[in-house]
């Protein structure tokens, strides 16, 4: 089993960036201290935790973008893991606390200053598959601290109409 770590914790009073903490206490509603503007597209049961890579974002600054660690509204940013082996229904162990990846969240405008000529649509699944930040649902709370272990400890179900 593929092992990466918590390079970051992020959390903002709503918006970005989200800036760094050395610890944080996830419930099933999201980071403690984090809040999002706009619910309609942010939080929830499902949307509760936010994650990108790390090496994601250290490509896309090579290349000349002016991102960085929770310039994307990321709360956890993770090192260390095949992102790829990231998707929906994956159940991902950070530290004591479980979560299920949910979905691909979609970039908006309000990232825009993290890419050249505001193209957000860099991290977008549909148009630059595997770069994406990613949201999960809460299944087991707890305390995460930057330095934590992540690690895929189930893959969704590969059987035919489960």
């Amino acid at each position: 089993m593929q092992v990466g770590t918590v390079a970051s914790i992020n959390v903002s009073r709503g918006g970005v960036p989200k800036r760094p903490v050395a610890s944080v206490l996830v419930t099933a509603s999201g980071l403690e201290g984090d809040e999002q503007r706009d619910l309609r597209w942010h939080g929830g049961p499902d949307r509760a935790v936010s994650l990108f890579s790390l090496e994601i974002i250290d490509s896309l600054s090579r290349g000349g973008h002016p991102i960085g660690v929770g310039t994307a509204g990321e709360n956890l940013t993770v090192s260390g893991l095949d992102w790829g082996g990231m998707v929906p229904g994956a159940e991902v162990a950070v530290g004591d606390v479980r979560l299920r990846i949910t979905g691909y969240a979609a970039p908006c405008s309000k990232i825009q200053a993290s890419f050249l000529e505001g193209d957000f649509t860099r991290i977008s699944d549909k148009t630059h598959p595997g770069s994406s930040r990613l949201y999960a649902r809460v299944l087991a709370g707890g305390v995460v601290r930057t330095g934590d272990p992540v690690s895929v400890v189930a893959e969704e179900s590969k059987v035919p109409g489960t």
